[in-house]
């Protein structure tokens, strides 16, 4: 259903139930990318320099999976240069955050993107606006 309707999920369960062997196994249940968010997924891997060795487009939704310690900048974007962060990188496929709790005050960033579907970065020299539009899928474990 979740899949379907590309609605985000939180999963709670206890360590070694599925729940990270799911949210891997989710873009591969999800629609084909038409060529137009294709297009769009691969420029953003492009500016961020991640686009695959020898591939010249992203034709697989993009499945991200940051660590919980990562930096804001790593999250949302930033830097002097500014550049795509994990949350534009997971554009129109899935951003999985395991062990959601551990993020911390880094879920706050997340509110923003998550009703707006992009990403404003600024700086003293301008400002950029990096599409989000992502299916956020978060694992947890229960409280003892």
């Amino acid at each position: 259903m979740a899949a379907a309707g590309a609605h985000n999920v939180l999963m709670v369960g206890p360590p070694g139930s599925g729940k990270t062997m799911l949210a891997r196994r989710l873009p591969t249940i999800l629609p084909r990318m038409s060529l137009e968010e294709a297009l769009e997924t691969t420029k953003i891997h492009s500016v961020a320099g991640t686009l695959p060795l020898g591939e010249s487009l992203v034709a697989r939704r993009p499945f991200r999976a940051p660590h919980h310690t990562i930096s804001h900048a790593g999250l949302v974007g930033g830097g002097p240069w500014p550049r795509p962060g994990e949350i534009s990188l997971a554009h129109r496929g899935v951003l999985f955050l395991d062990e959601l709790p551990e993020f911390g005050r880094n879920l706050e960033t997340m509110r923003q993107p998550l009703e707006d579907r992009h990403v404003t970065i600024s700086r003293a020299s301008g400002t950029l606006t990096f599409p989000a539009n992502f299916m956020l899928i978060a694992a947890s474990n229960p409280c003892p």
